[in-house]
């Protein structure tokens, strides 16, 4: 049994990303994220974003990567909006990067968040690139896509 390598998340990344969903009108956003190994084994994660044309801050997150055992992982994450996700996952590791895929096992929310069901969030990272996928099930919509960006590491 060996634990899950989350070392290639670690580090500032910055970059660009879009969102789109049925029931908001589509937009873009600059994004940084921070992943920072803990010396207890988790990383710690941060998360903002804001406008690419005002720089207003648009949303932002904080969690926690935990390495499981074989490829098993664990995120969790809360929100200013009212919501915490726990997700598990599972990470693999090849030629062409690592890779992980994160479900959400359940998500919290405050009296006045809206309703969100389901969350997917897909990372890879390919050198010094992080590319995301986050699906999301809410507000009477199915699971489907509602982010994608692409990040570089900062040196």
């Amino acid at each position: 049994m060996t634990q899950t390598d989350l070392t290639p998340l670690a580090g500032r990344w910055t970059g660009r990303g879009h969102g789109d969903y049925p029931t908001i009108e589509a937009f873009d956003y600059l994004e940084t994220i921070t992943v920072t190994a803990s010396p207890k084994g988790f990383f710690a994660y941060q998360q903002t974003t804001k406008h690419p044309e005002t720089g207003f801050p648009m949303h932002s997150e904080m969690g926690y990567f935990r390495p499981g055992a074989d490829g098993a992982a664990e995120l969790l994450l809360a929100q200013p909006n009212g919501i915490a996700e726990l997700h598990t996952g599972h990470v693999t590791s090849g030629p062409d990067g690592w890779h992980a895929v994160f479900r959400t096992t359940t998500v919290g929310r405050t009296a006045t968040a809206k309703q969100v069901d389901a969350v997917e969030r897909r990372l890879t990272v390919s050198g010094d690139v992080l590319t995301y996928e986050v699906d999301m099930g809410a507000v009477g919509q199915p699971l489907q896509l509602h982010l994608t960006a692409a990040l570089q590491r900062e040196a």
